[in-house]
């Protein structure tokens, strides 16, 4: 049994697949570990949104070459991934939040994204059924969209195997060899030993934990959020409508002509609990039908819960550690899946080739934390 690689990744989501995908498109014979499936963690409990609408140029810059990753995926995997640009609209109910949307405007149109701060009445052009009682705008990107977790992890994987990598799945690290501050390798509950000069913490809300084996301190803790979706209806192009009042939510109309949603509590609740609670049904369902009433008589198929894995200042935590050959690429902190792509392919290039292909200190591992991520 081969049990040496050029690289192993520990987390089968979709940075842990996206990592294990991009390293072995370079020739790199890659393992990646998951404790439980694919998709079990954050990545299978997202709402589906990938935006570009971020408050600095490098997050911006990162999110707009994921969507372009995401639009090509069709022809990379051979297989739709459900890609669309639906767009997104973030409504300013607030003079203060329209002003906050159209700074950070002119620093996303300064990067080349197709985004413009439009009037009320635009916002009721664009979605006929949106109820604009005390609206002043939005801001709209209409390149912004969703694609389907689920098949573009299964994209990735594929094509790690495909690229002659190793995947197991139900398998846990328990440890991770250290010796002279550099990697060497990691130890599994079956109780198999695999060798590596350079591991991945791709572990999400659990990296802190990961971490811990190799006696490096991960500033990331996570954070329990709920979703939900409905029953399929007619498709009406509705976009992730963002709304950032107190009581607002996100949501999004599927392909699939599902609305699927989420809001975040005020009150946050620590830990990585997978359950879900009859308050967040009733809240989630009020706050999406104060905005598209349309949706009363639509029917809920399901909830759940699951972690964003959450930095102090909201940016990912990405880079080599204090241990040589240790590295981290979590703390997504709610972004990973929209993200995920864009990220993990600049770190193979890191890993391979040690370039970054822009000013990326405000995510990378070891900076001091500063201002928070405003469109968080």
């Amino acid at each position: 049994m081969n049990n040496t690689f050029d690289a192993i990744i520990i987390g089968g989501g979709i940075v842990g697949t996206g990592a294990g995908y991009y390293l072995s498109k370079k020739g790199l014979n890659v393992l990646l570990i998951e404790k439980n499936y694919l998709t079990s963690g954050s990545t299978g409990r997202c709402i589906t949104g990938i935006r570009q609408q971020f408050s600095t140029p490098p997050s911006i810059k990162t999110a707009m070459e994921s969507v372009r990753l995401f639009k090509n995926m069709e022809d990379e995997f051979g297989f739709s991934v459900e890609w669309k640009d639906s767009g997104y609209l973030f409504l300013a109910h607030t003079e203060e939040l329209a002003s906050m949307f159209k700074k950070n405007i002119e620093i996303q149109r300064s990067v080349g994204l197709d985004v413009e701060f439009i009037s009320a009445e635009e916002c009721k052009k664009r979605v006929p059924l949106l109820d604009t009682e005390a609206l002043i705008g939005g801001a709209w990107c209409e390149s912004d969209g969703q694609a389907d977790p689920f098949f573009v992890v299964k994209g990735f994987s594929s094509g790690i195997v495909k690229n002659h990598g190793t995947i197991k799945t139900r398998t846990q690290v328990v440890d991770i060899i250290v010796e002279d501050n550099k990697v060497k390798g990691v130890k599994t509950d079956s109780g198999d030993t695999y060798y590596s000069r350079v591991v991945i913490n791709a572990a999400g809300p659990w990296a802190k934990e990961v971490g811990k084996m190799a006696g490096v301190k991960i500033d990331v803790e996570p954070e329990r959020h709920e979703a939900l979706i409905t029953e399929g209806v007619e498709y009406m192009g509705i976009p992730m409508l963002v709304d950032y009042r107190p009581d607002g939510g996100y949501f999004v109309q599927r392909v699939t002509g599902q609305f699927i949603g989420c809001f975040t509590p005020e009150k946050q609740i620590p830990g990585t609990s997978t359950d879900s609670t009859l308050e967040f049904l009733k809240e989630m369902s009020r706050r999406m039908c104060r905005l598209v009433p349309a949706l009363e008589n639509v029917s809920i198929l399901r909830q759940w819960a699951g972690s964003y894995c959450m930095t102090p200042d909201g940016n990912p935590l990405v880079g080599e550690t204090e241990v040589s050959g240790f590295y981290v690429c979590t703390g997504m902190s709610g972004h990973g899946f929209m993200l995920g792509p864009a990220i993990t392919s600049f770190l193979s290039n890191y890993i391979t080739e040690g370039t970054w292909p822009f000013d990326l200190d405000e995510i990378l591992y070891g900076r001091t934390f500063g201002q928070k991520e405003s469109m968080k």
